[in-house]
């Protein structure tokens, strides 16, 4: 079912929608923009350890680099709809809902885009809430982005299917915090973790596309990753928290040491066949606050290569 079909089901879930200021049809565009671009660039950065990129599938059976552009375009209307709802809004259930029942029908359109493979499940989860919490307050800093988020996903929703899924099963298993808790939290190991270790890299000189590896190798280095668990269990998730923290240790991918440890962890979990997708998504929530804090123009500046 396509988002059209899906949202008219419950054209009268939101009384409150006639009474919020209406977001500039520019400004929700530009939002959705910046999603689909810091997904695209999550995308293509290369090497990353058995995560699709550049130079194959990584750790996927069902993945490759095609699917997951077309996947991440196929999410802009998804994430406009989602900044058009949030303007002029307060964080509360009947929000939560909404956004809700438009990410779902965003990931029917993802599915459609990949034939039937999950390429963004949880950074449809990660990033609505932050193009919607942005939304609510394009001024706020990175961590007021997250916060705004965070209390936005703490609502629970009637109407989330009742089947589980793999990433709250093993939740249960491990005791683990999850896509769920990393957004109740305010995205900690986003502003924490991964922004710091992004901005620190770029201050050492490194290229771009080192301090966004060094940002996910940060980020990896701590995450519980359930991507990581459900694939591999908890010996599939020490090895790649064990891994990042040797790049890191070697001075960062930047570094002819830091890169070897790179590319044997980018082994080691391909042998394993684990990927750490959870890491993926916080690295484009990463991004896109990034994005969010450096801007020039009121939003974000045009888009740049």
């Amino acid at each position: 079912m396509r988002m059209s079909a899906i949202l008219s089901e419950r054209r009268g879930l939101s009384p409150a929608a006639s009474h919020r200021r209406p977001l500039a049809p520019r400004r929700a565009v530009q939002l959705a923009d910046v999603a689909v671009e810091v997904l695209i660039a999550e995308a293509l950065l290369t090497p990353k350890p058995a995560l699709v990129d550049r130079r194959g599938p990584g750790a996927h059976d069902d993945l490759d680099l095609s699917r997951l552009l077309r996947s991440a375009r196929s999410l802009h209307g998804m994430f406009q709809r989602m900044a058009a709802l949030a303007a002029g809004r307060e964080p509360d259930r009947l929000l939560r809902e909404e956004l809700a029942l438009i990410g779902r029908a965003g990931e029917c359109d993802m599915l459609a885009a990949t034939g039937g493979s999950n390429a963004h499940r949880g950074a449809i989860w990660a990033l609505g809430l932050l193009v919607a919490a942005l939304a609510l307050r394009s001024d706020a800093t990175p961590g007021e982005v997250a916060a705004q988020a965070g209390r936005i996903a703490a609502f629970p929703d009637r109407f989330a299917p009742l089947r589980g899924t793999n990433g709250a099963s093993v939740c249960r298993r491990y005791g683990v915090r999850g896509a769920r808790g990393e957004a109740s939290d305010g995205f900690p190991h986003v502003v924490n973790i991964g922004l710091p270790a992004l901005r620190a890299a770029r201050a050492r000189g490194a290229g771009e596309t080192c301090a966004r590896l060094d940002a996910l190798m940060a980020i990896m280095a701590r995450l519980d990753d359930t991507c990581l668990l459900h694939r591999g269990g908890a010996a599939a998730l020490h090895a790649a928290q064990g891994g990042a923290r040797e790049v890191l240790a070697a001075g960062g991918s930047s570094t002819a040491a830091g890169r070897r440890a790179l590319l044997r962890l980018d082994a080691d979990l391909l042998a394993r066949r684990a990927s750490p997708g959870g890491c993926a998504d916080l690295l484009a929530a990463c991004l896109f606050l990034d994005r969010a804090a450096t801007a020039a123009a009121p939003i974000f500046s045009a888009p740049t290569r």
